[in-house]
């Protein structure tokens, strides 16, 4: 009786969104999930990961909780099966095209269909769309989605290479790591500000959708030009037809006849816009966004349709030769720009709990604050399109780095092509976004390869230096920057930082990541006197309020001392340097409560010494991204906001800094 309501609620849901030419059905529903090799069937929550299934099933304690990382390490090493129906009708759902998609696998799942294995997935940055039209069965057809541990898939591999190569995040006792062969979030394998929980599971949604004659794929706006009067627009669009013919496409009303041939079809629609408004940045003016509505037309009959925002507005990064050195600053609708803003970093280590609340929370809190950008940083996910639609909304522009942090990576040709494939999917999901200013490859991997000493810790030859040194250059000198500039119109940078802070002279030149202020152990007034030309990371951590750590910690663990409370300090050198600089400008803390209090004090007066710094040296200087806004789960950190959205004293200063208009 439960299946046979199951399938009427399934049904009715089907039937609601089916058009004689198209319907799109979230396949979210009714999921079920099992360790591989056991019987043992429990609900499962998709969009999900396989942690927040034995958590709501009462498997698993809070992973959060005291030592529970610890504990739960076993999870990551365990193969996972996800299995759930849907019923097909073929008179109701009668288009030509049914495709099913994953929008996000979680990382290593082998997809089957009424027995039949329909995708094998090996990506947690892609998503997975299979023509299901002729596979579907009248009635009920059964979905089995198996994912194998990334651990296991990829230890032999790993232990069969070569050679080592670095990951720089998993600084856990582990023998085999495997992060660098395995396309997933990286900070999932452990960061000095993140736990360790190697998640699997249907991360993003699943969807069935139907469509005839057209569908479109992709899709951008572009700002050509703007002069006083008037700017120059171009929108392109990537449609798939299944009929060659012609094919009549309205952009805004505005009517257009084009021949298409059956396949992947890329269209391009010029138009002006008198007296315009532009898109602006946070502090510069209103981010003012157009709607763009396109309907597609086959035979007279409506075949497609979408509509989205888009912003006129054009983004330039000057890097080039100068009087100083080399500079490194953004144009705005052809004004320099000094950038201030923070690093972002996933909300959680479970991402498919984190809502749009809490992103439209924490997008509010940037505005607020006085930022005009954010940098996503390389180490954690492409965020979903509900943080880039606030970001468009709120005038934050986002400094875009793909996938790569603090790792190499393996040369071989099927993983330099799911890179590849990953890299266009994203290019062409984000693009349309005006708040979209720079693609950056990846985060400290050459400034590690020069100045961490992995040659020598991992012992390479030349011969290998040379071959992981080559791939390097091939992957972000020729394959990411030749994608960028086939999709987009969008700056690239290959790395960050361009610039390391090892000398006086570096600080003329580029981007710089300074960290001589925590890692290196020099006071705040080092602050004053180390000032690059943009400067993308740099920070001092605090802890969240006493509150926060209650959530998740029982009140003898609630000590510098408690096995807890070390575990949740994540930084080599953490507590001992925080309790340091806290002597060093107040007085030391007669309790663990009055240490939480004085670690914000001592954090938000580091951070105003540094902004301080950077506002004052233009236009030597033109950006200052601290690290970092916000964090994953309850702990001490470089973060403003801590887990929970409080704002830390840090945050105060940082939008009283802020807001003195450069």
């Amino acid at each position: 009786m439960k299946l046979l309501l199951n399938i009427a609620i399934l049904l009715l849901c089907f039937v609601s969104n089916v058009s004689s030419q198209q319907f799109e059905y979230e396949l979210n529903t009714n999921w079920k999930f099992s360790q591989e090799g056991k019987d043992e069937w429990k609900k499962a929550t998709v969009p999900g990961v396989i942690h927040l299934d034995l958590l709501n099933n009462e498997l698993i304690e809070d992973p959060y909780w005291e030592n529970n990382e610890l504990k739960q390490q076993w999870i990551e090493e365990e193969n996972w099966v996800y299995v759930n129906q849907l019923f097909y009708d073929p008179t109701i759902y009668n288009t030509d095209n049914i495709e099913l998609v994953f929008e996000g696998l979680d990382t290593y799942a082998t997809v089957l269909l009424n027995g039949d294995t329909l995708l094998i997935a090996n990506n947690m940055f892609r998503s997975w769309t299979v023509d299901v039209k002729k596979k579907l069965i009248t009635g009920l057809n059964e979905i089995i989605v198996i994912f194998t541990s990334p651990i296991l898939q990829n230890k032999e591999v790993v232990e069969n290479y070569p050679y080592k190569l670095p990951s720089g995040n998993e600084t856990s006792d582990i023998k085999t790591k495997v992060s660098s062969f395995t396309r997933k979030a990286a900070y999932h394998f452990g960061w000095d500000w993140g736990p360790r929980f190697v998640t699997s599971g249907i991360w993003r949604p699943v969807k069935l959708k139907g469509w005839n004659n057209a569908k479109v794929i992709s899709f951008q706006t572009s700002t050509l030009s703007i002069d006083s009067s008037k700017v120059d627009m171009q929108t392109d669009l990537e449609i798939e037809v299944d009929k060659s013919g012609e094919y009549v496409i309205f952009f805004d009303s505005i009517k257009q006849i084009y021949k298409l041939e059956k396949g992947v079809n890329n269209v391009v629609y010029n138009f002006s816009l008198k007296s315009p408004n532009l898109w602006w940045c946070n502090g510069m003016g209103e981010a003012f966004l157009y709607k763009h509505e396109i309907d597609i037309f086959y035979n007279k009959e409506h075949t497609s349709s979408i509509g989205y925002k888009y912003g006129v507005r054009t983004i330039e990064l000057i890097n080039e030769k100068d009087s100083i050195g080399t500079s490194f600053y953004f144009k705005l609708n052809g004004e320099p720009v000094f950038m201030k803003g923070a690093n972002y970093i996933p909300q959680d280590m479970f991402i498919p709990r984190v809502n749009s609340e809490q992103t439209n929370r924490l997008i509010t809190q940037v505005k607020n604050a006085n930022m005009n950008m954010l940098r996503v940083w390389g180490g954690g996910v492409y965020e979903d399109d509900a943080f880039y639609h606030m970001c468009d909304k709120n005038g934050i522009l986002v400094w875009q780095d793909f996938m790569f942090a603090g790792s190499l990576y393996p040369s071989e040709p099927g993983f330099n092509e799911n890179i590849k494939q990953e890299v266009i999917q994203n290019i062409k999901r984000l693009r349309p976004h005006p708040c979209i200013a720079l693609w950056c490859g990846n985060n400290e991997i050459e400034v590690a390869w020069n100045n961490w000493g992995w040659q020598k810790q991992f012992g390479y030859s030349s011969e290998d230096s040379t071959e992981i040194w080559n791939n390097y250059k091939s992957i972000f000198e020729e394959m990411i920057p030749n994608l960028v500039q086939e999709y987009t119109s969008t700056n690239y940078t290959s790395t960050s930082p361009l610039s390391n802070w090892g000398t006086k002279e570096n600080f003329n030149h580029s981007s710089m990541h300074y960290w001589g202020v925590w890692h290196g152990k020099e006071p705040f007034s080092n602050f004053t006197s180390n000032v690059g030309r943009f400067m993308v990371e740099y920070g001092f951590q605090s802890f969240p309020e006493l509150s926060a750590l209650k959530k998740v910690m029982s009140d003898s663990s609630l000590s510098l001392t408690s096995s807890a409370m070390k575990n949740r300090q994540k930084s080599y050198i953490g507590n001992g340097l925080i309790l340091e600089h806290i002597k060093r400008n107040f007085k030391e803390p007669s309790s663990f409560d009055e240490f939480i209090i004085l670690s914000q004090k001592t954090q938000a007066l580091a951070m105003q010494i540094a902004i301080r710094s950077h506002m004052k040296k233009q236009p030597h200087c033109m950006g200052t991204i601290f690290w970092q806004l916000n964090d994953c789960w309850p702990a001490p950190s470089w973060s403003v906001i801590d887990y929970y959205g409080k704002e830390k004293q840090a945050y105060d200063i940082v939008k009283i800094e802020y807001s003195i208009h450069p």
